[in-house]
């Protein structure tokens, strides 16, 4: 009789225990639900237009010959031709920044199409950039610079790249300007229910997209767009706000 009410006594602790952290957990789960009833989160986004204030240019030349150092000289006279042309066009000798000589031995092709270890001739090539602040004339001298082929040069323009140098700054505006917007969306969510987004509790900053205008390319990674001088820069935050 006695290992019978021990054996009840037992039962009866462990229903005990098993109960209270029954409640425990409920009661718990009840205060999460409410402390998430009393936060809202929503995405912002901002987007501005900017034109870039930076630009790099370059472009490279090249002479060929039988000989390796009439293949250099006719470089060097190229390479004043091009200096030359470039300084009518309004920018200075400091603005021309001049690579190395790039030196390629061109081996003779015998005639079942193999290269043979007799070299045929030399290729001399160089390249010229140039960096400035005005974009807009880098534009048009990568535009104009073929003119160079008409004075019998061997020259190839590449593609300009135009940068923003105060990207730093336009990101915490545009951050701002994000989170403003993610509080009028939460605004407008809870107007029907007679409250309003009050105190930011936690904000994370997305990547940020630098495109062309009108484009809707966009990237995990973010984007930053070189090839335009015209971008428009977009931001995204996702923002938590007590509800009040």
């Amino acid at each position: 009789m006695e290992q019978k009410n021990s054996a009840w006594i037992i039962v009866s602790i462990i229903l005990g225990i098993s109960l209270f952290a029954s409640a425990f957990v409920l009661t718990q789960g009840i205060k999460s639900i409410r402390s998430s009833g009393n936060e809202i989160s929503l995405k912002g986004s901002a987007k501005e237009e900017i034109k870039s204030d930076y630009a790099v240019w370059s472009g490279s030349f090249s002479s060929n010959n039988v000989e390796l150092q009439t293949a250099y000289q006719d470089l060097e006279s190229t390479a004043q031709q091009v200096k030359d042309f470039l300084i009518s066009k309004g920018f200075s000798e400091k603005d021309l920044i001049f690579s190395s000589v790039s030196t390629m031995p061109i081996n003779a092709i015998l005639q079942n199409g193999m290269y043979s270890n007799s070299i045929e001739s030399y290729r001399l090539s160089q390249t010229v950039e140039i960096r400035s602040d005005d974009v807009d004339k880098i534009a048009e001298i990568s535009r104009i610079s073929t003119e160079l082929i008409n004075q019998g040069i061997t020259f190839e323009s590449y593609p300009p790249q135009y940068f923003y140098t105060k990207l730093a700054d336009k990101k915490i505006h545009m951050i701002e300007m994000a989170t403003l917007d993610a509080k009028a969306r939460a605004d407008a969510m809870l107007k029907s229910s007679g409250k309003s987004a009050g105190q930011l509790k936690s904000a994370s900053v997305g990547v940020f997209q630098i495109t062309p205008p009108y484009s809707n390319e966009i990237s995990d990674y973010g984007i930053n767009d070189t090839s335009s001088i015209d971008k428009e820069i977009t931001a995204v935050i996702t923002c938590t706000f007590e509800i009040k």
